[in-house]
């Protein structure tokens, strides 16, 4: 089986860095944040894949985990970020390179207190599942 790892993770971020109304609220969607970065922003975390083959297709089931990082007091700049996430990619048409059949949906997510008291974190986590083409 063919990782969808890479193409997955372009993907996603185009369809972040795509998204106007979220990019009107953050500086950036990194995959290496840059280390004098200004918040709000938003990192892509890990991507875990599973292998789920049906019948004859191969296929997998991924977990993307989005960051949302922020320095606004308390979480409303976070939520409305996330509102954004949501809006490029929950339940949204999705191309990624090498398959079809691909849907994406929120999973969860949680706010972070930061040890940087002046940080606010949200982990964002969407499932996807793919067929290879």
């Amino acid at each position: 089986m063919t990782s969808g790892l890479w193409p997955l993770q372009q993907a996603v971020y185009g369809k972040l860095t795509g998204h106007a109304p979220l990019m009107a609220l953050v500086r950036g969607v990194y995959d290496e944040v840059p280390e004098a970065v200004a918040h709000p922003y938003v990192s892509i975390g890990s991507i875990t894949e599973n292998v789920d083959d049906a019948h004859n297709q191969r296929g997998l089931s991924a977990s993307v985990v989005l960051h949302i990082w922020s320095k606004y007091r308390g979480f409303k700049e976070a939520a409305g970020i996330l509102v954004q996430l949501d809006a490029a990619l929950d339940r949204v048409p999705l191309a990624v390179a090498g398959f079809k059949d691909i849907s994406i949906a929120h999973d969860q997510h949680t706010q972070v207190r930061d040890p940087d008291p002046d940080i606010r974190h949200i982990n964002v986590s969407y499932r996807v599942w793919l067929t290879k083409a």
